[in-house]
């Protein structure tokens, strides 16, 4: 007899832990455009494409368990320098390398793929490594 997985249709959140919530957050917003759904001292929510959620929490402060009205969220953390991408359609990559050195956001590193895919890579504010890449990198992207 075969195991049946229940449906799962992706990735909603991405959580990165931060030294600043508000300095993340406007570095995010600045670069990307994310539009702020909620924040305050301890986290940021961004909207990312309308269609996933950036979380910036700050380092520690979610280390208990947090009670709201809906139930128990369980208590977590991160530290060191978590790695996160974001996809980009391939003509855009020109135009996404000119947005970071506008910015002063140095490229770290730029990767030409197998498959075809490019990679941009850079850091956030707190050291995160942050990858802007295009189709042709894995075989389901």
């Amino acid at each position: 007899m075969s195991e049946v997985i229940p449906a799962l249709d992706g990735v909603v959140e991405t959580s990165l832990y931060v030294d600043d919530v508000g300095r993340a957050s406007a570095f995010y917003r600045a670069l990307f455009g994310f539009e702020v759904m909620i924040e305050d001292p301890r986290f940021a929510a961004l909207s990312v494409a309308a269609k996933q959620v950036l979380l910036l929490f700050k380092t520690g402060s979610s280390t208990s368990a947090i009670e709201i009205p809906g139930g128990t969220i369980p208590p977590h953390d991160g530290s060191g320098q978590m790695h996160l991408a974001f996809s980009i359609p391939a003509a855009a990559l020109p135009a996404w390398e000119e947005r970071l050195a506008a910015q002063d956001v140095v490229v770290e590193s730029k990767v030409a793929w197998p498959r075809g895919g490019h990679s941009l890579y850079f850091r956030d504010p707190d050291g995160n490594l942050v990858e802007l890449i295009t189709p042709g990198c894995w075989p389901i992207y």
